[in-house]
């Protein structure tokens, strides 16, 4: 029964975290079209409760931690291991990997912009940064399905 609550609670932070890169996904076609000033008042006033200390930025550190410990207690079940450790490395690839090579870099520059005042090249700024979200909605879609297929792999159909 253990192992069942952890994958509930696991799969529920997965689809959390697949909610906020698709929100962000969704919004790409509309904010490549924003002007600098518009762009960088977004940034700078929706985006803050994304991040730490505010509950989004403990979310996808918890999804992955919680998927680590789901892949330590399913080790020995075949091949529903290989699904979850597939979900871990899809996660990891989005956060560190493109968060840090990516996103965290436009971050830092658009915090110091101004909406009076943005950087020369905020537009690759800016690509840099819709883009990077929407390769981690795809590595968080990802995840979620692995998930969902260790779970599926494990469940009995009874007729």
């Amino acid at each position: 029964m253990a192992l069942r609550i952890w994958r509930f609670i696991t799969l529920i932070l997965a689809a959390l975290l697949v909610g906020t890169s698709f929100a962000h996904t969704l919004e790409l076609p509309a904010k490549m079209q924003y002007s600098a000033s518009l762009y960088i008042t977004l940034q700078k006033t929706l985006y803050m409760a994304w991040g730490p200390p505010s509950i989004g930025g403990f979310l996808e550190p918890a999804a992955i931690l919680s998927i680590a410990v789901l892949a330590y207690l399913t080790r020995k079940r075949r091949p529903a291991w290989w699904l979850t450790l597939a979900a871990l490395v899809f996660l990891l690839l989005a956060f560190p990997v493109i968060f840090f090579l990516f996103v965290e870099p436009a971050n830092a520059v658009f915090r110091l912009a101004t909406p009076a005042a943005p950087p020369d090249d905020w537009m690759r700024w800016r690509a840099q940064w819709e883009y990077g979200h929407a390769a981690r909605f795809v590595l968080h879609l990802l995840a979620l399905s692995a998930l969902g297929g260790a779970m599926l792999v494990e469940t009995r159909i009874e007729d």
